[in-house]
């Protein structure tokens, strides 16, 4: 009989359990066809439907979403992907919206619609002109499973947000999306020519979009999907070795708990980042909370990665590898844009007294 200690992905001190186990398996189970194309993300979608996470949008319970992102993130990072998307389009509308477009992003997500947020532009930025889009969007996630998109229009100070039904099958293009992971996602440019405007469809004023502490300061998302995803690494690798009797050995337990540990401790400061402004932290320390858990559980991810490869060996490159195709989707995921810009300004205000060096732990 195998012997060998389990690995739990989670602190079970401080988990809260989102999904159940049945869940949790079933989205697990859909990411290698999904990825392939032999099942539509939108099916796993619906698993969280049935979760009632659809009406999440972190404003309000920033600490049931964190831990709903890790889960989803250690299960299948693609619909953590599509799903934190929903969640941040749900909270800026109800940030910058008016109280009956709130209630209408609401009521499109109870009739089944799935929200993002497309900010890239293309070659052709998105405009607008004599009432009507023109322009596109780029690595705009969800083509064919997001029905509306939050849209930013123009740049800088004048960035307006913008929602629009985004369902029409022409003028979305998946086939420039040749990344080796994230392929479930089905990202790619969506041509936004000639779609018309109303003052409905604005979402707040200019410049809304860039305010803090709920731009920079909300990349606490991205830090709890990047540690699920991690945690699910080193689990799926620990079952491997396990049915392989090789995780007993003591130098594959030292080097998975190692990171695991890092692991966990990305986990409690992409939390703290979370509740940082239920506790009106100031501005700027919630914005370098949450851009210390982005970059801490990022380097974090890359240690799992390195060591899944070590444990695991050639097994792990194999074409059918569950770890390697979680590895894939995490390495891509990883590499998210201006990660020097943000560790100098969080090292800015950080290191500036005595009093801003505990941040939000003080």
């Amino acid at each position: 009989m195998n012997s060998a200690p389990r690995f739990d992905p989670f602190p079970p001190a401080s988990q809260i359990n989102v999904l159940n186990d049945a869940a949790r398996h079933a989205l697990r189970a859909a990411a290698r066809k999904e990825e392939i194309g032999e099942r539509p993300i939108g099916t796993s979608i619906d698993i969280l439907r049935d979760a009632g996470l659809m009406l999440e949008d972190g404003a309000t319970t920033p600490l049931r979403t964190v831990h709903a992102l890790m889960q989803i993130g250690a299960a299948n990072l693609s619909v953590g992907r599509l799903w934190e998307g929903h969640v941040n389009a749900l909270r800026l509308i109800h940030l910058y919206g008016n109280t009956a477009q709130a209630s209408h992003a609401k009521e499109l997500t109870r009739q089944g619609g799935l929200l993002g947020v497309w900010g890239a532009d293309g070659q052709k930025p998105a405009t607008i002109s004599d009432g009507a889009l023109q322009g596109e969007k780029v690595f705009a996630s969800g083509l064919g499973t997001v029905t509306h998109a939050l849209i930013s229009v123009n740049s800088g100070s004048k960035v307006q947000l913008a929602l629009i039904d985004v369902t029409d099958p022409q003028r979305g293009d998946a086939s420039q999306w040749d990344m080796l992971g994230m392929q479930a996602t089905a990202s790619g440019k969506f041509d936004l020519s000639g779609i018309a405007v109303t003052k409905e469809n604005l979402i707040g004023v200019p410049g809304d979009y860039l305010k803090e502490p709920h731009f920079v300061g909300g990349v606490w998302r991205i830090a709890a999907l990047q540690a699920g995803a991690a945690a699910g690494l080193i689990d799926a690798a620990a079952t491997a070795l396990r049915d392989m009797d090789r995780l007993e050995a003591d130098a594959q337990l030292a080097r998975l708990m190692q990171v695991l540990m890092r692991v966990w401790a990305g986990m409690a400061l992409a939390e703290r980042a979370a509740l940082a402004s239920l506790d009106n932290a100031p501005e700027e320390t919630i914005v370098s909370t949450s851009i210390a858990a982005r970059i801490y559980t990022e380097e974090g991810a890359l240690e799992a990665i390195k060591a899944v490869e070590q444990s695991l060996g050639l097994r792990h490159f194999a074409a059918a590898s569950e770890t390697g195709r979680m590895a894939r989707d995490l390495s891509v995921y990883l590499r998210q844009a201006a990660r020097d810009a943000f560790l100098k300004r969080a090292a800015r205000h950080a290191l500036s007294s005595e009093e801003t060096i505990w941040g939000v732990f003080k």
